[in-house]
């Protein structure tokens, strides 16, 4: 009993001792910069630090938010969605309620992805509305 208790308590002094163990981590193989889509030549494995991601499938699509340099760990705020309008792009506004849909053209004001909230400018009536982008990339307004 008391040489499988020295046992153990020997392995758990080397496990402290030997400090942590270094996990797999994707890092970028080159310097990244806002709005750049991520591709599989972009990203490595590392086992230097700790990052959000182990596996190049995770982020291959995702649009770099803040600049990533080479060899760092990507964090989950790194990266998000890609964006499907641009700042001051022309979109179509789209309010429906019931059975009624009006559509006009507006100008973003600013980027977002499918599910953002963006501001525009209304071109026919000069107001600044907010909405959610869709998937077309249409700016549907007064949607919850």
């Amino acid at each position: 009993m008391r040489r499988a208790f020295n046992l153990q308590l020997s392995l758990l002094v080397w496990a402290v001792i030997s400090g942590p163990v270094a996990a797999q981590t994707l890092v970028p193989s080159q310097t990244l910069r806002p709005g750049h889509l991520v591709t599989a030549t972009d990203v490595m494995v590392s086992e230097a630090g700790h990052g959000a991601f182990t596996k190049v499938s995770q982020v291959v699509g995702l649009e770099v938010q803040r600049v990533l340099y080479r060899g760092r760990p990507i964090q989950a705020g790194d990266l998000g969605a890609a964006a499907v309008v641009q700042r001051n792009q022309i979109v179509t506004l789209i309010f429906q309620t019931g059975a009624i849909s009006i559509a006009t053209e507006g100008r973003s004001l600013g980027r977002g992805a499918v599910g953002d909230k963006l501001r525009v400018l209304n071109l026919a009536s000069k107001n600044t509305v907010v909405g959610r982008v869709s998937e077309t990339g249409d700016i549907l307004v007064n949607q919850e």
